[in-house]
């Protein structure tokens, strides 16, 4: 009884260094991950305007209609890599030919050398976020795609071959009635 007590002590204290709950996820505490921690953007994009290399990124990976999303913009000069100081304007309007109301979401100033903008859509489809500001008396534009909400099944591309394809038959079946009659009157002639 003394050696399977004294071998349970034995082992328990073993395994006691190995029963240890994470505080620390990759260097980060547990208790300030979210849901965005891990997740990537639904957009990242690069680019070059003007003096500037400009960074965009668009969290979450998958925004949804009544979801907080935001936007993190990155602007430095090109020549020296010295961040933008100033402040940047965000704005949205829909993605369509026909829509050219524009709202502004925002004025943000500079944080960290990131300018944050945070967004909330209440209705699915596709947006145009821009980002604008000024630096050295020249104005600086950049437009960038917004989807929320899941895409559409059947997008322009679709219905546009979907009326072709509806023309066709209906052509299709006109000409084969025009040359059913044609045929029918040359029969009925003595």
């Amino acid at each position: 009884m003394k050696k399977t007590v004294f071998i349970l002590i034995l082992l328990q204290s073993l395994a006691l260094p190995m029963i240890a709950s994470a505080h620390h996820v990759m260097g980060r505490p547990s208790y300030s991950l979210n849901e965005d921690s891990n997740t990537p953007p639904s957009m990242q994009v690069e680019t070059r305007i003007g003096d500037y290399f400009v960074t965009y990124m668009i969290f979450p990976a998958f925004p949804r209609p009544g979801q907080v999303g935001r936007i993190n913009l990155y602007a430095s000069t090109i020549d020296n890599g010295q961040p933008f100081q100033g402040t940047v304007r965000f704005s949205v309007r829909d993605d369509s030919w026909f829509q050219s109301k524009e709202e502004i979401i925002g004025d943000q100033p500079v944080d960290d050398n990131v300018f944050r903008q945070g967004f909330v859509f209440s209705k699915e489809g596709d947006y145009i976020i821009s980002a604008s500001f000024n630096a050295n008396g020249q104005p600086y534009h950049i437009d960038f795609p917004l989807r929320i909400g899941q895409p559409s099944r059947v997008g322009v591309i679709g219905v546009a071959v979907t009326l072709i394809f509806v023309l066709l038959i209906g052509v299709n079946i006109a000409q084969r009635r025009r040359v059913n009659r044609a045929k029918m009157r040359q029969t009925q002639r003595p």
